[in-house]
């Protein structure tokens, strides 16, 4: 386990368990003490723990794993969602992104794909998106046509929301939509944790022909605090092989579902 994984493990434990000592979770990643003492301050730098005595604590302000940390979960499920996903642009399309892991791993896919290739003066692709490390990450890339919402960012999933965003977004039309979400139902919908992240993803949902929603299956029957959009507005659903029987019931519901 290298360092990034292990603060990412360490993050979780926290979250789950609200306390962390030093011996006690060195013995369980089964590394040193001295280790566990340095990735606690390092966090610790970061305001993401409370360091104490002997361990640490869930920092005082609630807060969802940063962006980054996020990255390693799921990883090799995202990263075949991703190229399912990046198969279905064509060239001369408009396509919308918001941010997250998955989302993130879509633009590479797309960004990546060898027959799609072009110029800052014809790109092949243009990609809308309010995500900050997405726009940043593609900015290089000569044949894709970068457009980002402006707005106000988020610090967890660097989206930029807000009046800014969705004024953007309204003067705008998506050939298809590659939406990442918090929880996906088959009763409730597709839903996020911030009710602003929420309503921009909404927005982008809204404003494609096709709408796409990329979740690996620890999403799936989950429900989270703010309605993205109801089943019924899902073209397709791209997820792995990790939950046959929920996948099932979108199915039932009409939706098209692609596991990889």
């Amino acid at each position: 386990m290298n360092r990034h994984e292990r603060h990412t493990t360490l993050l979780e434990l926290l979250t789950e368990r609200h306390q962390l000592e030093v011996d006690a979770i060195a013995a369980e990643l089964g590394v040193s003490v001295a280790t566990v003492r340095r990735d606690f301050d390092r966090l610790a730098e970061q305001r993401l723990l409370t360091r104490t005595r002997g361990g640490a604590i869930a920092h005082s302000v609630s807060y969802d794993l940063p962006l980054r940390y996020k990255a390693v979960r799921h990883a090799s499920e995202k990263e075949r969602i991703a190229r399912a996903a990046a198969a279905m642009a064509e060239r001369g399309m408009v396509i919308g992104l918001n941010g997250g892991t998955t989302t993130s791993e879509v633009a590479r896919a797309i960004a990546t794909r060898a027959d799609l290739q072009g110029t800052p003066d014809d790109p092949a692709i243009t990609i809308v998106t309010n995500a900050l490390n997405i726009a940043h990450e593609l900015a290089v890339r000569p044949h894709i046509k970068i457009v980002t919402t402006g707005g106000v960012a988020m610090p967890q999933s660097y989206e930029l929301v807000g009046p800014l965003a969705r004024h953007i977004l309204g003067e705008i039309s998506l050939d298809i939509a590659f939406l990442g979400v918090d929880a996906l139902d088959a009763e409730s919908g597709a839903g996020a944790h911030n009710e602003h992240e929420a309503s921009i993803n909404a927005l982008l949902a809204e404003r494609a022909e096709r709408l796409v929603v990329v979740a690996d299956s620890s999403k799936l029957g989950a429900r989270a605090f703010a309605r993205i959009c109801p089943v019924e507005d899902i073209g397709t659903l791209i997820t792995d092989t990790g939950a046959p029987e929920l996948t099932a019931r979108f199915e039932e519901r009409g939706v098209p579902v692609v596991q990889v």
